[in-house]
């Protein structure tokens, strides 16, 4: 699978309007390769680099396997239109939250898996929850890191 965005490249900055000193909006994401065997995608954007350790930005997932992107700015609903599910985000709020580092530049890892079977988790399901009834369900997975500083 390759996971992309059309408002930031691979390792480049990703722009302010993204983030918390802008308008704080989802970025636009677009992938291919799902496997043919998927049958739910799930998503979480984290920064390794916060001072308090990983800092969880987005959950989301039970995302339709047909799908291949998510439009810029997302709502913040407990559960979208097409079914998926947004998780708990470090903020201990549903929805994303965008880079809004004290200090330096970080990395915003936005990782994307195809999945044998959809999760049996509610939205208040954290990145750790998601990723502990993922395990041995992953088909495939994709990466994008983008950076920002204040």
């Amino acid at each position: 699978m390759k996971l992309t965005s059309s408002a930031f490249g691979a390792g480049d900055m990703i722009p302010r309007r993204y983030t918390c000193d802008g308008d704080d909006l989802s970025p636009p994401l677009a992938w291919t390769g799902t496997p043919a065997g998927a049958r739910a995608l799930a998503l979480i954007c984290d920064d390794p680099d916060a001072p308090v350790g990983t800092w969880v930005h987005w959950v989301l997932f039970n995302l339709p396997p047909s799908l291949t992107q998510l439009p810029e700015g997302l709502p913040a609903a407990q559960t979208l239109e097409n079914g998926a599910i947004h998780g708990t985000n470090s903020w201990k709020r549903v929805g994303y939250g965008g880079p809004c580092p004290p200090s330096g530049t970080h990395r915003y890892f936005f990782k994307l898996y195809a999945l044998d079977a959809p999760l049996t988790l509610g939205s208040n399901a954290t990145a750790r929850d998601v990723q502990a009834a993922m395990k041995g369900h992953v088909l495939a997975e994709a990466q994008l890191m983008g950076r920002y500083r204040r």
